[in-house]
């Protein structure tokens, strides 16, 4: 079984996708974490006028298993993503990445921006969720703030606006509910709710399935 779970920045994708794996014991993949590997990667030459060439050799040497989310989860580091993100070279580099994690024999659950629509548009269950650009400000700024970290949250909305806009204009088009995805807005949810009705959309995705082999 394949679950997509797909969002912008600060949404919960990435909360309710490790729910979602651990609930039905599936690997779990943040796909974002890639992206923004390769923008911590070529964080020096972010401004290069070469900077698409240095970022797509970054992409085709990521290596999964040495992630870090703790290092990753910054603010900056969600900028320069965006940016990178863009580059037909890193995109390629890191589809491939992900089209392997999505198809393991036991299934898995991916979250980030275009998995139903381009990674696994043949995922058993598709989830899109939506939230407040406010409300995931807030959420963001007190997650870092509990590591320790200062946060202007007027430059964050800010951020997390840019970033909107910048997404839903990316070349490749991605960045959309898919036609079959069910939008779950989980601005006025907390944390235990938002997985709940997570856990329900996908039953009721294994349920459609189950009925349309009898």
């Amino acid at each position: 079984m394949i679950i997509a779970v797909d969002g912008p920045a600060a949404s919960g994708k990435g909360t309710i996708g490790a729910a979602l794996a651990a609930h039905y014991g599936l690997p779990h993949l943040d796909t974002g974490l890639l992206y923004r590997a390769v923008g911590e990667a070529v964080a020096a030459w972010i401004d290069d006028p070469q900077i698409e060439a240095i970022a797509t050799r970054a992409a085709q040497a990521l290596d999964l298993d040495a992630l870090d989310g703790e290092k990753l989860i910054g603010a900056d580091a969600g900028v320069r993503a965006s940016r990178i993100a863009v580059f037909p070279g890193v995109r390629q580099a890191l589809f491939d990445a992900q089209r392997e994690f999505a198809l393991k024999p036991e299934g898995a659950v991916l979250d980030g921006r275009d998995i139903g629509t381009v990674i696994a548009p043949e995922a058993d269950a598709k989830l899109f969720i939506v939230a407040d650009a406010q409300i995931r400000t807030e959420r963001r700024a007190r997650q870092l703030e509990a590591r320790g970290a200062t946060v202007d949250r007027a430059r964050m909305l800010r951020d997390i606006t840019a970033r909107d806009a910048r997404d839903a204009a990316a070349p490749h088009g991605g960045f959309r509910p898919a036609d079959d995805a069910v939008l779950l807005d989980t601005s006025n949810l907390d944390i235990e709710a938002a997985i709940k009705a997570a856990i329900a959309v996908v039953e009721a995705a294994i349920a459609r399935k189950a009925a349309s082999r009898t």
